[in-house]
């Protein structure tokens, strides 16, 4: 019997569900936003994510939009 492979990541949740290459795509979304992302402001590494598109600076306190999942600078 073939042995069974390790599930990935955070997608690990979704089980045999939805397909290999779409599991990694999103573990690797997933990884990036949720990790502290540098503020373009005061360019420390302090910005969280609060929802789609709405950033939070926990150093100087700005809070502003900007893109989806990861700010651009960050990658």
């Amino acid at each position: 019997m073939p042995s069974k492979s390790k599930k990935t990541k955070a997608t690990g949740r979704f089980g045999a569900r939805y397909g290999r290459s779409v599991r990694i795509k999103t573990a690797g979304i997933e990884e990036k936003q949720r990790k502290k992302q540098k503020c373009p402001y005061c360019k420390k590494f302090g910005v969280k994510r609060l929802s789609k598109g709405i950033w939070h600076c926990r150093k100087c306190g700005k809070k502003f939009a900007s893109d989806t999942y990861y700010l651009e600078g960050n990658k």
